[in-house]
């Protein structure tokens, strides 16, 4: 069991940056898929990044490579999303998740634990 909470959302001006953490607790999320998952008003929940247990396989959604970097620490059982050159597109309430995914990293059904959301908002 995993449970997941985000924070370091908030408003911010296009250009600007936001790091994004996740806070987990249960023993297991070192073993786990991390993911950051993001859902705008209207929309779907699609996906953003995503990394493995050690860290040596990365995943980005075509629309943040090179802006978006996902990492973690599992010492501290904490995911992290640094966001830089944000855009107004970016706007959404990111959400952070966790599982044993095999290949499937891109997909939202193969992640059993979420977080509660926070609010990225990116001003014009």
């Amino acid at each position: 069991q995993v449970r997941l909470v985000e924070s370091g959302g908030g408003l911010v001006q296009a250009g600007g940056s936001l790091r994004l953490s996740c806070a987990a607790s249960g023993r297991t999320f070192s073993e786990y898929t991390m993911g950051w998952f993001r859902q705008a008003p209207g929309t779907e929940r699609e996906f953003v990044a995503a990394i493995n247990w050690s860290g040596s396989n990365i995943r980005y959604a075509d629309s943040v490579k090179g802006r978006f970097t996902i990492s973690r620490d599992n010492a501290k059982s904490t995911g992290y999303l640094q966001m830089n050159s944000l855009k107004p597109e970016d706007t959404a309430v990111y959400y952070c998740a966790a599982d044993s995914v095999g290949r499937r990293w891109t997909f939202k059904s193969e992640y059993g634990y979420w977080g509660q959301g926070t609010q990225v908002t990116v001003s014009s």
